[in-house]
Formats: C-alpha cells, sequence, structure tokens
C-alpha cells in the first residue's frame, strides 16, 4: 500500500472520509433521537455551548448555511433550549446562548455519544487513534492552505 500512486490515494481517502461522516451522522442521529432530538439540532447547541456566537458564525463553524441554522435557532429559543441575547458588536445579529435546560440536554447528549466514542476507541490501537488524529488535522491543515476552489479550473492545477 505504501508504494501506491499518493495523488491516487487522495481521492479514496476523501470518499472514505464522506462514507465516515455519513456514519457518524446516521450514529448521532441515533443517539440524539433517543434523547428527543435531531443531529442537528446537537450540533448547533454544541456549537452554541462556548463563548457567544451569533447565527452566522455558528453556521460557519458547522459548515452550513445561515438559514438552516437560523431554523433551528429559532426551534431552540421557541422550545425554552435557548435564547437570544444581545450582541453589543452588532444589534442586527444576536448571540444564540442554551440556557439551564439547553446545557442539561447537551451534556446528556454528550455523555451518551461518549459511551458510543468508548467503545469505538476500544476497537483500535491507541497508537492508531493518535496517528489518525494526527495525519486529520495535517490533511485538514494542507486543504485550509490551498484555500477554496473558486472554479473548476483550479482543480486541474498542481
Amino acid at each position: 500500500m505504501s508504494n501506491e500512486n499518493p495523488n491516487a490515494l487522495v481521492p479514496l481517502i476523501i470518499a472514505d472520509i464522506y462514507e465516515m461522516a455519513g456514519r457518524f451522522r446516521e450514529n448521532g442521529e441515533t443517539i440524539a433521537g433517543g434523547l428527543g432530538h435531531t443531529q442537528a439540532r446537537w450540533q448547533v447547541m454544541s456549537a452554541a455551548s462556548g463563548e457567544p456566537k451569533t447565527v452566522p458564525q455558528i453556521a460557519r463553524r458547522l459548515g452550513v448555511t445561515r438559514q438552516n441554522v437560523q431554523r433551528i435557532a429559532d426551534l431552540l429559543a421557541d422550545e425554552d433550549w435557548a435564547s437570544f441575547e444581545a450582541n453589543p458588536d452588532h444589534r442586527g445579529s444576536p448571540y444564540l446562548v442554551l440556557n439551564k435546560r439547553g446545557r442539561a440536554a447537551l451534556e446528556q447528549l454528550t455523555k451518551t455519544a461518549g459511551g458510543y466514542h468508548a467503545r469505538l476507541a476500544r476497537r483500535l490501537a491507541p497508537a492508531d487513534i493518535n496517528a489518525l488524529h494526527r495525519g486529520l488535522r495535517r490533511l485538514l491543515a494542507a486543504v485550509d492552505e490551498l484555500g477554496p476552489i473558486h472554479s473548476a479550473t483550479q482543480g486541474v492545477r498542481p
């Protein structure tokens, strides 16, 4: 395998990452659904759990549309999981902030997922997990260094 052309392996790695993301999304949906939420709500609650963020900031972090995050944020606020709080830097773009109930729900989601993560980790050697993490971080850094592709013609440049 180490003698294979790296250029030929990159599309296979990307395909594997998409497949893995799909499987993790399915598992996340099952975990979230068991606790009365969806994977999308869980992601928005998680992104809103740290320092205050606006809907556009959450959307950028998650790599989804602002409109999708706004719809979920509105539901979280309407169902008393979160609230919108004033943003002194931008009156028209308030922060989405989890309340006590929302933080408890996120904690339960995280705890439930932690059990799955522990079972998954036991199936791999610690050295393999560390190598995967380092390799994925390096891959992400390389993608960031290249920057976004603005047209199909950029994909063919060396």
